[in-house]
């Protein structure tokens, strides 16, 4: 099938790729032409790690109108700092029947992505879901070269509302068998595992990044045990806020087994069970993904959660302030809260009737 990639980084390369070695017509679309500039011309991706091999797509370009026309499926692989205006930019173009996967949604992805898409007048009938993280571990190792660490066993994914599951089920087989359906986008967004994993191990990371400039193992060599706790206490004030929202939570070390088949006593020992971990860097800069997406649109919206009901996210806080702190900027009033996610003022109860059936209290 027409399978449209939206974004070109680490994640979208390898993403349409791999597409393309399984037998579809990727079109791959990035906001800049510089990303593509290796392959604008020669459309061929080189893959080295797992699925190794070349690949070539049907087009490489900026031109968002040409490469989702009948695309039967969009996949969003760009920061989920840019979901909202993607959606501004995508708006005009979506037809009815077409799937839109964000590839992941952190945290309220999918419901950011459909009120910005209902307020800028796309037309009714597309289906818009979010996978729970990216399913590879990859890396661009030079123009048109990606490298895939480790792909994951199984990755959930929810349509936003679950009623629409079923059309998800028909098709995705046919593309990543890897995907698995959850039982909606509560799922899917709290059990949002690289709000974990990412701002608190880069924050406590920080003089080493900016001394060695990531010349280190991010998971193996930076997620010491000291370290491991405090991401153990992220994931309990998370697991606690899944639960109050009525959602069974995959704990850290139960997420580890479930995609990697990775077993451990705690999570220091199951992350460095991980041989899917093995060889990838840190980031060279603090300027990257790890903070400016999952502190605004995975660690807030989550804390936002906690507090409308009344649970303690003491260390979730604590990370965001200290990201706020380092960065110069009040990821608060940047990241998504129940407002910008279409949610403000429902109580539980009417949270769920809108995830399942699409339905809001009048």
């Amino acid at each position: 099938m027409r399978i449209c990639v939206i974004g070109a980084g680490n994640g979208g390369q390898a993403l349409a790729g791999v597409l393309a070695q399984r037998g579809h017509e990727v079109m791959l679309f990035n906001r800049s032409a510089k990303r593509i500039s290796g392959i604008t011309d020669s459309r061929t991706i080189r893959i080295e790690g797992e699925s190794s091999g070349p690949a070539r797509l049907a087009y490489v370009g900026t031109d968002i109108e040409r490469a989702t026309k009948d695309s039967q499926i969009i996949m969003i692989v760009v920061p989920a700092f840019a979901h909202a205006s993607v959606a501004e930019r995508m708006a005009p173009y979506i037809k009815e029947g077409q799937i839109i996967i964000l590839n992941p949604g952190r945290t309220g992805g999918a419901l950011e992505f459909k009120k910005v898409l209902d307020s800028r007048g796309a037309k009714p009938g597309y289906v818009i879901a979010e996978a729970q993280t990216f399913l590879f571990a990859s890396r661009i190792a030079g123009p048109g070269l990606v490298r895939i660490f480790r792909m994951k066993n199984a990755v959930p994914v929810s349509a936003l509302p679950a009623k629409d599951n079923h059309i998800l089920s028909e098709v995705l087989p046919d593309v990543f068998p890897e995907f698995v359906i959850a039982p909606n986008v509560l799922y899917t967004s709290f059990n949002n595992i690289g709000a974990v994993f990412h701002p608190a191990a880069l924050l406590m990371n920080a003089g080493w990044i900016e001394t060695t400039h990531g010349n280190f193992q991010f998971y193996l060599d930076g997620i010491s045990p000291s370290v491991a706790r405090v991401l153990t206490k992220i994931d309990e004030e998370r697991c606690e806020i899944a639960r109050a929202l009525k959602i069974d939570p995959l704990g850290a070390v139960e997420w580890l087994d479930f995609a990697y088949d990775v077993k451990g006593r705690d999570l220091y020992e199951a992350i460095h069970n991980n041989d899917g971990y093995q060889g990838i860097r840190a980031p060279v800069s603090l300027y990257n993904r790890y903070i400016l997406e999952d502190v605004p649109m995975s660690l807030v919206p989550i804390s936002y959660f906690g507090k409308s009901l009344g649970l303690n996210t003491t260390t979730i806080d604590s990370i965001i302030n200290i990201a706020n702190v380092v960065m110069g900027v009040d990821h608060w009033k940047k990241g998504r809260n129940l407002d910008s996610l279409g949610l403000s003022g429902l109580s539980v109860d009417a949270i769920w009737e809108y995830v399942e059936r699409g339905v809001k209290p009048s």
